[in-house]
């Protein structure tokens, strides 16, 4: 570490956790911390963790501090640093997050939609790089995306592009959080996709899932269906097949109104690995206008869980 290069701080505020790490300019990241979000907690909890976790990182560091960069779900204005209405976050309305963490630590603060930030961080320190346009997508509790074109993040006329969690595929479905009915989001988020399976699993007993929840399905989660399908089991296959069905109609559309062929997946959903990949490029390729069929690609993020703190203090040098 030299004192000469650049450090910044980032911070992946999501529904679930609040991460938070010191990064350089060359992506390591020097030293992280995770606490729970408290999101029931409304906009004031959640700021006293985000805070509790800049204070842990910054404990006896040395380090210059070059900016802090904030990853946020919901529509983010990066001008005024504010954050509205951020679905899994309850009771938001418009905070102005980003003068709150700037006047507690005196540093420069800049805020970016959650999935804009990891986009940013795998144009700049992964599987982006190497690539002028493409589109980023994440899963976990909610589902974001991120448009990178010619280099530089599209943010649209409000700072809202890129929220393809929010594409209705099914004009009929579930109601989202978010209010409208049938996104994406209501197939791929956490909650749902756990919802589901434990609905489906009555009528699939020999699934090695009951075994792994040992008959309890409150222990359900994606880990669990993610390690049924590492088990060969048939029905995750199908779960898993299907949730890249949902994901690549909605890329698929994506792909068609922006000419874009490239798209990046990450998130703890990303971690179903091939069979998600393969059944979301076979549901694009299925589905784009003929010019766009051979130039669908599918990409792992390679950031993995550390896409939203490199992300975000990738904002800190990003231009």
């Amino acid at each position: 570490m030299s004192k000469q290069e650049k450090y910044a701080i980032g911070v992946d505020l999501g529904g679930t956790n609040v991460k938070v790490g010191i990064v350089s300019q060359n992506g390591k990241i020097i030293k992280k911390v995770s606490v729970e979000t408290k999101a029931q907690g409304g906009p004031e909890k959640v700021i006293q963790q985000i805070k509790k976790s800049i204070d842990e990182v910054l404990n006896k560091n040395e380090l210059r501090i070059h900016g802090i960069g904030i990853g946020s779900p919901g529509t983010v204005s990066t001008k005024k640093g504010t954050v509205e209405d951020p679905p899994n976050l309850p009771g938001w309305g418009k905070v102005n997050l980003g003068k709150i963490i700037q006047k507690e630590f005196k540093i420069d603060v800049k805020v970016e939609n959650d999935a804009n930030a990891a986009a940013i961080g795998e144009m700049i320190f992964g599987a982006g790089k190497s690539y002028e346009s493409f589109v980023m997508v994440t899963l976990g509790t909610g589902v974001g995306g991120g448009i990178i074109y010619n280099r530089k993040l599209f943010c649209g006329e409000f700072g809202a592009a890129g929220e393809i969690g929010h594409i209705s595929i099914d004009i009929n479905g579930p109601q989202c959080k978010c209010g409208s009915f049938g996104c994406v989001e209501t197939y791929l988020g956490n909650s749902y996709i756990v919802k589901r399976v434990q609905t489906e699993l009555e009528n699939n007993q020999s699934s090695k899932i009951w075994q792994l929840i040992n008959n309890d399905l409150n222990l359900l989660t994606p880990i669990i269906i993610q390690t049924a399908l590492e088990q060969g089991d048939e029905y995750a296959k199908g779960v898993v097949q299907s949730l890249g069905k949902y994901l690549g109609t909605a890329l698929a559309s994506v792909g068609n109104c922006l000419d874009n062929g490239t798209f990046i997946i990450g998130g703890g959903i990303g971690g179903f690995g091939t069979p998600l990949f393969n059944s979301v490029k076979e549901t694009i390729s299925a589905r784009v206008l003929k010019p766009l069929r051979k130039r669908i690609k599918v990409l792992p993020a390679k950031l993995k869980n550390d896409a939203g703190i490199k992300g975000a203090s990738a904002l800190a040098f990003y231009k």
